[in-house]
């Protein structure tokens, strides 16, 4: 009886060893994080869902007391709870989807890449049908062939330097070159002229083609009859000079483009500012073509020459 009874009073005293009561759901991560902090695999518990395997039991522990904290792990890592079961679905969920590279596919990239390529290879083959069709244009017209005849030339009634009156009908029938400038011009007026009588002597000489020379005076205060024919006959035998009144020689400047201004005027020694080219004209007294100052006496004579020889082949 006396054992019986210090052995009850044994067991009212010595603590009870069993597991104490589970922690509530929402709690039960943070106990296994804490559970696994405290043991001796700290670092490996505290990133681990797994609190069974991150914290080992202690040597000599109860087993009662070791099977609530493998019960919490289980629940931790199985879903166990309200929360707990939910992030172990979403989990378990997204470890079966296959996650993308990023926003665009490779069949996206693909489809861009072909699209691409087929956008080049067109530009570049209508690309090359345009040139082709600009260089058939451009073949299809005959070298010196014109569109239509410029708006240069006219009529007009002048005096020459014998003092007869003149018109444009005067010329038919002849190729006819026209220089429009004044007696008392310095320098460029003498080297044009110069430059027109042996022009027009060296295609005779080739090609028995004869050219008229004519000069054209946009002087007419100082320009008269007889100064003009003292002047003309100091660069050619054939060449004519053409003189008039303001207003003719006005109306015959505009009828062929011709710029011409006094500069630099002090009484009654002056210059006068011109347009500086010579008017091929055909026999029909049609415009033909001009050439400019830049041409030298072989350029320009092969320059008429060939215009003459088209004209009549066409």
């Amino acid at each position: 009886m006396m054992k019986r009874h210090a052995l009850q009073l044994l067991a009212r005293a010595v603590p009870h060893t069993s597991a104490p009561p589970a922690p509530p759901a929402r709690f039960r991560p943070q106990v296994a994080a804490l559970k696994g902090w405290g043991s001796r695999g700290a670092s490996a518990g505290f990133f681990s869902t797994d609190a069974a395997a991150a914290t080992p039991a202690a040597p000599g522990a109860a087993q009662g007391g070791a099977k609530p904290a493998a019960a919490v792990a289980a629940t931790v890592s199985g879903g166990g709870g309200e929360g707990g079961g939910q992030d172990g679905k979403s989990g378990q969920g997204g470890a079966g989807k296959s996650v993308r590279g990023g926003p665009v596919s490779w069949l996206s990239f693909l489809l861009l890449l072909v699209t691409g390529g087929g956008i080049i290879v067109y530009y570049d083959k209508e690309k090359k049908r345009h040139i082709e069709e600009l260089k058939n244009k451009t073949n299809s017209v005959k070298p010196g062939q014109s569109v239509g005849t410029a708006a240069i030339g006219g009529p007009f009634t002048l005096l020459n330097h014998d003092g007869k009156p003149v018109t444009e009908k005067d010329f038919l029938g002849k190729w006819t070159l026209l220089y429009f400038g004044f007696t008392h011009c310095p320098d460029i007026c003498p080297d044009e002229l110069q430059k027109m009588a042996a022009a027009i002597d060296k295609i005779k000489e080739r090609t028995k083609i004869e050219i008229v020379p004519v000069f054209i005076s946009v002087d007419p205060e100082r320009d008269t009859v007889e100064q003009v024919h003292d002047y003309v006959k100091e660069f050619h035998k054939d060449l004519i000079g053409l003189t008039g009144t303001t207003d003719e020689v006005r109306q015959v400047a505009r009828a062929y483009r011709v710029y011409y201004m006094k500069t630099e005027e002090e009484g009654s020694d002056y210059l006068v500012d011109h347009s500086i080219v010579m008017y091929l004209m055909n026999p029909k007294m049609e415009f033909v073509k001009f050439f400019g100052k830049n041409y030298d006496v072989d350029s320009l004579a092969e320059g008429i020459v060939k215009e003459i020889r088209e004209h009549k082949s066409s």
